[in-house]
């Protein structure tokens, strides 16, 4: 094949930090639909904070990466990258309509011995039943003929600088026996730890599958735990921490389960084992349990201020948090809008305070007005207290300095890491 020329379609959490690592071996262009989302990277900035200005400054700097919604320059590119959302609808069904789109963007462009790879998390069978079709329809070009394929299913963690891209496995594949090792010697060029490839496309896929589900439901189990050590009052940190003590534990905190991955991927494959006549118990209640978890925590928090003699009604409560997850700007689905929701039922004088989130954003996303100001201000003003989100801003902060009357106030501390001193419940 000729000289690799690299275009990745989407720009968000997973395309950026991809495209920019591919651009340090191959010539790359990003391309994306939202103007202002190019013009904002253009400029040198990425305001997911992904990708360091440093690094895509140098990246745009030396010629090897620029971005574009000019459809025309990703032309003359042979390997293109699709790393688009894949949600679901409001019925928890997949939305594949991002993929279609993709799909019909690389038909526009794709030539004979292209190669187009998917990174979007799909349930087995999405890239050749419902993309490559779509490629084939527009170009005019027959797969595995006139243009061929490959999966590898994103690894980022939104917010984590440990694993970055270049340091995660990747698992590849590829339509042919000699695409899945051209896939396979692209990513690997660009990759600290390599690759693992799997047999087969499908395989591929179902591995993404595999990963966030499992996690999903190992959470929805710490969860319910939870619930019941409350209910007979137990601690249940404390006895995660005892059980951890055995060597082959697997030690993992309950919690609210938010963002774009864990809580939507699935999804996918529960509605593609109904297809074949397979009913997932254990996943389809993972998904209830844990979407559940923001008005268990609201409820909690309810009985603490009745228990106290804190009056529900028209309460003061301050929500720390709203991203769905700590030091970082992502607020997809996240659960503290279920914990916001449930209390509304109650007051209407709730503020939000995240240092990370951008307040038109949550605005836009959700409706909510969230405080824009300093930290310090909200000082002595509420009746109840949460920590949702352990942003490192709220590291050793007195949380009931927040409270208007320190000795009868509730502080519910969602994440399990305050000072046990300071709060009144935790999840």
């Amino acid at each position: 094949m000729k000289e690799i020329k690299i275009a990745v379609i989407g720009l968000g959490y997973v395309g950026l930090p991809l495209a920019r690592l591919f651009s340090t071996k191959f010539s790359t262009v990003g391309y994306d639909m939202n103007q202002s989302r190019v013009d904002e990277l253009m400029n040198g900035h990425d305001t997911t904070l992904e990708v360091s200005d440093e690094l895509l400054q140098e990246a745009i700097n030396k010629n090897s990466f620029f971005c574009t919604t000019n459809l025309e320059i990703i032309r003359d590119c042979n390997f293109y990258v699709v790393a688009v959302p894949t949600p679901v609808d409001e019925n928890n069904r997949p939305d594949l309509k991002p993929l279609w789109g993709a799909s019909e963007t690389i038909g526009k462009v794709i030539s004979k011995g292209d190669v187009v790879v998917y990174e979007s998390t799909v349930y087995p069978g999405v890239t050749e039943e419902e993309c490559l079709p779509v490629v084939e329809q527009v170009s005019g070009l027959k797969f595995n003929v006139d243009f061929f394929a490959g999966y590898s299913p994103e690894r980022i963690n939104p917010g984590d600088k440990l694993h970055t891209v270049e340091k995660i496995k990747k698992v590849t594949s590829g339509s042919t026996p000699e695409i899945a090792d051209l896939v396979d010697s692209v990513y690997n060029a660009v990759l600290i730890n390599g690759t693992h490839k799997a047999p087969s496309i499908k395989v591929a896929e179902a591995s993404k599958i595999i990963e966030n589900s499992q996690r999903d439901v190992n959470i929805a189990f710490m969860n319910e735990l939870a619930k019941i050590f409350n209910a007979m009052g137990i601690d249940t940190h404390d006895a995660i921490e005892a059980a951890s003590s055995k060597w082959n534990f697997i030690k993992l905190s309950p919690g609210l389960v938010g963002g774009h991955c864990i809580s939507v991927d699935p999804y996918y494959l529960i509605q593609k084992a109904q297809v074949y006549g397979v009913l997932p118990r254990i996943m389809s209640n993972a998904r209830r349990l844990n979407d559940g978890m923001g008005e268990y925590v609201a409820n909690q928090t309810i009985k603490l201020m009745n228990k106290k003699g804190v009056m529900v009604k028209d309460a003061k409560i301050l929500l720390l948090g709203i991203t769905f997850k700590e030091n970082c700007p992502d607020i997809r689905n996240t659960k503290i809008v279920d914990i916001y929701t449930t209390l509304s039922e109650y007051t209407h004088n709730i503020t939000i305070f995240d240092p990370w989130a951008n307040t038109e954003r949550v605005k836009k996303e959700y409706g909510i007005e969230i405080f824009n100001g300093q930290m310090q201000q909200l000082e002595g003003q509420f009746d109840t207290v949460i920590l949702c989100v352990a942003h490192k801003q709220f590291e050793g902060q007195n949380i009931r300095e927040f409270l208007k009357d320190s000795s009868v106030g509730v502080v519910y501390d969602v994440k399990g890491v305050l000072d046990r001193d300071l709060i009144d419940g935790r999840l």
